[in-house]
């Protein structure tokens, strides 16, 4: 039995169930229900919460969050095969584990999680993980319906997400969103011999809650900015702002910014500022 709970150890459930992972689907088995259980503790208390958990596999992290209080799990799971696998922890923790088969990217869990504290707690797929957050992080409303996110990344995509105007090499679109409506830390690194298989790179555990009052913009403006600012990054922005704008200098001006600054030396409230004026130019046209 496991030194969390008394289901099989996860080797076990992975042979019994035949779940070799699959490189199409971003899978990587975490095997190691201490690190899961240290995955779980860093997101917080568990006691009052509904998780959100998009791809748990054969169940290793789901099993460290349950045991370690959640009141409610909704796990998302895109593998037919990892049902029966996922139905053993759910009979083990009766009431507490709904799986739901369906593609993160498509499903609306919001509907399942009902009031209270929500948390989104998940090692997330490699090949979809930043499109995830990206959803999460651009909603009309907000403060959003979660409460937290813990979140595992490539460590380079964890880089990106936690990346200032300090850190150019990392600094991109994704900083700036995360930068503008999240608090944004890179928790621990998780190795490659953690997996099975082992990937090729180190992960992180990344933690985000969100900004109750991040400075006021219209998402599609800073979308839309920042796609043209960081699509040519080494231009300054006087030049690569004309990719949304027939007079950027006028843009930059009203934002009280350079024209000859580069994407990756603005910091995220220049963005911001950015946006706003974007905006209201085109509301005078």
């Amino acid at each position: 039995m496991s030194q969390i709970d008394n289901l099989p150890p996860l080797r076990e459930v992975v042979r019994t169930h035949g779940l070799m992972a699959k490189k199409s689907l971003g899978q990587n088995f975490l095997f190691d229900l201490n690190l899961t259980s240290r995955i779980a503790r860093s997101a917080g208390p568990l006691e009052d919460a509904t998780i959100i958990e998009v791809g748990p596999g054969p169940g290793g992290l789901t099993r460290a969050i349950l045991a370690a209080g959640a009141k409610k799990v909704v796990a998302i799971e895109r593998d037919s095969r990892c049902l029966p696998a996922l139905a053993e922890i759910a009979a083990y923790y009766p009431g507490r584990l709904e799986v739901i088969e369906a593609d993160a990217l498509e499903f609306d869990p919001r509907p399942r999680v009902g009031g209270g504290l929500v948390r989104i707690i998940s090692n997330l797929p490699y090949n979809v993980g930043t499109a995830l957050l990206t959803g999460w992080l651009t909603g009309e409303e907000w403060p959003p319906w979660w409460s937290s996110l813990t979140l595992m990344f490539q460590r380079e995509v964890a880089e990106r997400i936690v990346a200032t105007e300090d850190d150019p090499k990392d600094y991109g679109r994704l900083g700036v969103l995360c930068g503008w409506r999240t608090d944004a830390r890179i928790l621990f690194d998780v190795p490659p011999s953690a997996f099975v298989p082992p990937p090729k790179i180190t992960s992180s555990i990344v933690h985000l809650t969100p900004k109750v009052s991040p400075l006021p913009c219209r998402i599609g403006a800073l979308e839309s900015i920042t796609r043209a600012a960081f699509g040519q990054r080494r231009k300054m922005l006087r030049q690569s702002l004309k990719a949304v704008t027939p007079d950027p200098a006028a843009i930059i001006a009203a934002a009280g910014l350079e024209e000859t600054a580069r994407a990756e030396n603005v910091p995220v409230e220049g963005y911001v500022s950015l946006a706003n004026a974007f905006d209201a130019m085109r509301a005078k046209a």
